[in-house]
Order: structure tokens, then C-alpha cells, then sequence
């Protein structure tokens, strides 16, 4: 399910980001084709070499930040004068380090690649961290980018509290004035009051919403729902498919994830990163555009 399906202009188009972002969002639509790409290129990167890129990746980290003596590494990474001698010797032969005055610098592919090193143990880490989000957004994880949510705050359901998800959401939902956000399914749960009532009252809110979700909005809360659109306090809209739940509020962003038999949020991740921010804002610019006002959407009377 993509993110840019349905009819629109050039002007629905989300305005562009910061260099970080776009070249964040340019390796994500990229990044199945790397395979493909890294072939047609030639010879590819041999696991062994690989390996031992990652194996050294705590000395590159350490160069990474200034250059270092023998001794310096020796104490910064806690290993015998041996060990050090390895690591700067294969470091050397690989090129990604030079010796000057004493100290090991790392050189411009040095660099580069201890960037990329601490790229992938940060992924990775994240991958581990936000497994129960990408299990529920699993069909459209390669709309999702990891690299924002790396210092995310994940909140589980647990078997003693299963509103957990839903209660950091609305803690953020009541400090925010302002909310934007698209859902699978309903934000909170209908029986949930404190919700409803914030989004009818509260903050000024726009939800898209799959056309179904909206009919039961309307049945169980007819006229404050009602008095909430026409006030213009409430922006309802309605598309007839959605990746996963995305929440915008003044300075945080938030995903959830939704178990599909009990329709409950099972996970919550939520961020204040800028990055983050910045790609909420485009995926909602996009998935907005090709969304329909409720008057528009003839399934409200």
C-alpha cells in the first residue's frame, strides 16, 4: 500500500525537506534496488571484509572523533598493545587510517565508512527496538524509515495494562493544541471518552480516516461530532486505504501499531526528533492529497 497512490497536482506535493531528510527518504526508495544495482556495478564486498568493517567498528568510532596515539586507543577501547597493533595495522593496509606526528587519523573512505558502521549499528539497533511496531506495519514497513525513530520512545500494551499505547497517547494528545493524524482505525478506542472529547473540544484536530471508521464516529457520538466539524474545531477526512496510524502533534510525532483481531494499539513509538518531524509532516502532506474532505466523501448526511 503506497503512500502516493491517487489523483492529484503538482501543488498537493509535500514541500521538500532538509538535505538530511531528502537524502534519508532518497536511500529508503533506493534501497531495494541496492542489490540489483551493487551487481551490475561489478564484484561485490566479500562477507569476510565485511565482517571485519563491523569488527572495528569501535576503533574507527574512536578515530572518528579525534585522532588517537597507540596508547590512547589502548585505554579508549580497553584492549593490550597487541590487539591495538592489529587494529591499526589492518585499518592501515585497508587505507581508512594514516599516521601523523604519532597519532592515527582516519583518512576520507576512514571516515565515510566509520559513518556507515555506526549507521548500521544504529539501524540495526532500532530494528530490535521497534520489532513490535514493524510486525504490525509489516505490508507497508518500506514506506517507514528508521533512521528518525532511532532514539524513539517505544510503548508496549502488556497483559496487566493494555491501554498502555493508548494512555501515552492521549498523555501527548492533552499537551498538544494542535493534531493532525491518519488511522487504520479509530485513535482510541469509542469507549474512551477522554479522547473523543479532546479532539471534540480540546485541539484543534484534522483525522483521516477510512470511510467506515467515520460512520462509526458519527454513531456513537452523533451531535458532538456533528457541532465539532461544523464548528471547523474538528477537520474530518476520508481515504479508502492507509499504511498505519500516524500521529502529528505540536513538537512530537507518533506511530502506531494495531493487533488486527482486537483492533487495540499494541504499540505506540513516539519522537521530538526534527528529522522525525519532517518526515510525519511529508507522509501526511501525501497521504492528505489523495484524501476527501468529509462533504466530499458522501458518507456522512
Amino acid at each position: 500500500m503506497g503512500l502516493h497512490d491517487g489523483n492529484h497536482s503538482a501543488d498537493d506535493h509535500p514541500p521538500p525537506g532538509s538535505p538530511v531528510l531528502e537524502a534519508i527518504l532518497e536511500n529508503a526508495r533506493s534501497k531495494q534496488y541496492l542489490g540489483q544495482r551493487l551487481d551490475a556495478a561489478g564484484e561485490r564486498v566479500g562477507t569476510d571484509l565485511l565482517g571485519d568493517i563491523v569488527r572495528h567498528g569501535p576503533v574507527l568510532e574512536a578515530l572518528r572523533d579525534e585522532p588517537l596515539d597507540r596508547r590512547e586507543i589502548e585505554e579508549r577501547l580497553d584492549v593490550s598493545r597487541a590487539t591495538s597493533h592489529r587494529f591499526t595495522q589492518w585499518l592501515d593496509e585497508q587505507g581508512f587510517v594514516e599516521k601523523r606526528d604519532g597519532r592515527f587519523q582516519l583518512t576520507g573512505p576512514g571516515e565515510a565508512v566509520a559513518d556507515e558502521v555506526l549507521r548500521f549499528e544504529a539501524n540495526v539497533r532500532t530494528v530490535h527496538r521497534l520489532s513490535p511496531l514493524l510486525d504490525a506495519v509489516c505490508e507497508d514497513h518500506q514506506e517507514f524509515v528508521l533512521e528518525p525513530f532511532v532514539d524513539a520512545n517505544v510503548t508496549l500494551a502488556e497483559p496487566d495494562n493494555p491501554y498502555r499505547p493508548v494512555e501515552r497517547f492521549l498523555s501527548l494528545l492533552v499537551d498538544s493544541e494542535s493534531f493532525r493524524g491518519f488511522n487504520t482505525t479509530h485513535m482510541a478506542p469509542l469507549v474512551l471518552g477522554e479522547f473523543h472529547q479532546q479532539i471534540f473540544e480540546g485541539s484543534d484536530s484534522e483525522i483521516i480516516y477510512l470511510p467506515p471508521i467515520v460512520e462509526k464516529l458519527f454513531e456513537t457520538y452523533p451531535e458532538r461530532a456533528k457541532e465539532a466539524t461544523e464548528s471547523g474545531h474538528l477537520a474530518l477526512r476520508t481515504r479508502d486505504e492507509l499504511p498505519y496510524g500516524l500521529a502529528i502533534f505540536d513538537n512530537r510525532v507518533g506511530i502506531g501499531g494495531y493487533d488486527e483481531g482486537t483492533g487495540l494499539m499494541q504499540v505506540f513509538v513516539d519522537t521530538d526528533s526534527q528529522i522525525a518531524c519532517e518526515w510525519a509532516e511529508q507522509v501526511y502532506a501525501s497521504v492528505r492529497a489523495s484524501s476527501k474532505p468529509l462533504e466530499e466523501s458522501g458518507k456522512i448526511g
